[in-house]
């Protein structure tokens, strides 16, 4: 029968117990700064602590969602997320040639605040959403002159995603659009882009 080699265990001195926890602690500590010290260029603490737009879905969409560059055709509403007063609604755009552009009020996301942009990019066409962003993706400290929107307002929207395509398409069609109306004899401006837009 052979003896199995049996370690004793040493008592833990007084106090050891602590200093191995504040010893753990000052590595977590330590691992946070460099963290904080590698993070890209042009990146700031705060964005590490920055909220995400959040996007929650009333009613589904299908196929696939739009790019950052494209132009989507949207019905929506935008209130204060603080006490819900309404600071703008969308209006469909009444066009001359139907079949041209769909209904919805056409934004281009390249010219959206960032954070309405990174909400739709998340939608699918026929879809209903809500679309809350915080005000550091919306209009921060800055909001434009004369706007109901106060200083670092975080922003609720509901959007309803009718349609959407590529920049050159809309402006293929807004230039269809302007040559069709001088034709006519009509003045040759395209279907305006609301807000919400980046500074």
């Amino acid at each position: 029968m052979t003896e199995v080699t049996r370690v004793p265990l040493q008592p833990i001195a007084k106090g050891s117990l602590t200093k191995l926890w504040i010893g753990i602690a000052i590595g977590i500590v330590i691992g946070i700064g460099l963290a904080v010290l590698a993070r890209p260029a042009g990146s700031t603490l705060d964005a590490l602590f920055a909220r995400d737009v959040e996007v929650k879905t009333l009613t589904a969409g299908s196929g696939p969602n739009p790019g950052p560059e494209d132009v989507v055709f949207v019905r929506y509403k935008g209130t204060l997320a603080s006490n819900g007063e309404m600071f703008d609604e969308s209006q469909d755009i009444p066009l001359p040639v139907e079949g041209i552009f769909p209904e919805g009020n056409p934004l281009p996301l390249a010219q959206m605040v960032p954070g309405f942009r990174d909400g739709a990019v998340q939608m699918q066409k026929g879809g209903k959403y809500e679309l809350f962003i915080p005000s550091e993706l919306g209009y921060g400290d800055s909001p434009p002159e004369g706007a109901p929107i106060p200083p670092n307002a975080d922003l609720k929207f509901e959007v309803e995603m009718v349609d959407f395509m590529s920049d050159s398409d809309f402006q293929r069609r807004v230039g269809m659009l302007q040559e069709m109306m001088q034709q006519q004899g009509g003045p040759g401006g395209g279907p305006p882009a609301g807000p919400p837009q980046g500074q």
